[in-house]
């Protein structure tokens, strides 16, 4: 069975908007870090707002990276969109919940998720996240969208924590079961 993760640049206040971060420098660290999940994706889930910023920038770009990226299959969760056109992707039908389950039940590598937060808090309330993967800043926007759910705590297992020279702390977590 596929996994589902989600992953995000984030402050430490839990604000995810990118616009609102602190600037640092991107380094090699960051790059190896995106490098991997690229290598270990077989798919992305984005939300509308998510899918329309990655599909007006990724189709222009050049190289390794945004080759691999452009031709992941892409699934995007909209109610206002009728049409994709950044090839391979497709619209959910039925609801997030149902869709993101059968996706998950389908053969291949696993599906990341970018930005998308509307879309991260439901799955993550619903029990459906295998993996959260942070790129965090070392600041607090003070306000902004946040990724976790404000209404309905998660609990986190560790997976991984590693400093990178520039500040940011690369993170991975497993939410636990609900029980």
């Amino acid at each position: 069975m596929r996994k589902l993760i989600v992953t995000e640049f984030i402050g430490i206040d839990d604000v995810a908007e990118h616009e609102r971060l602190p600037n640092v420098a991107w380094n090699d660290e960051m790059q190896a870090f995106k490098e991997d999940e690229l290598a270990d994706s077989g798919a992305m889930l984005l939300g509308r707002v998510t899918y329309e910023i990655f599909a007006g920038h990724w189709p222009a770009e050049k190289g390794d990276f945004a080759d691999r990226f452009n031709a992941l299959p892409k699934y995007v969760a909209s109610a206002t969109l009728k049409a994709v056109d950044w090839h391979p992707a497709e619209l959910l039908e039925g609801s997030l919940t149902d869709a993101v389950t059968r996706l998950k039940q389908q053969a291949g590598g696993n599906i990341y998720m970018h930005g998308s937060l509307s879309v991260a808090r439901q799955l993550l309330g619903a029990g459906l996240v295998d993996r959260v993967r942070l790129l965090v800043y070392p600041g607090a926007a003070g306000r902004g969208k946040q990724l976790f759910p404000p209404d309905a705590p998660i609990a986190l297992d560790l997976v991984s924590a590693a400093p990178l020279g520039n500040g940011v702390v690369a993170m991975e977590y497993r939410p636990v079961a609900k029980s």
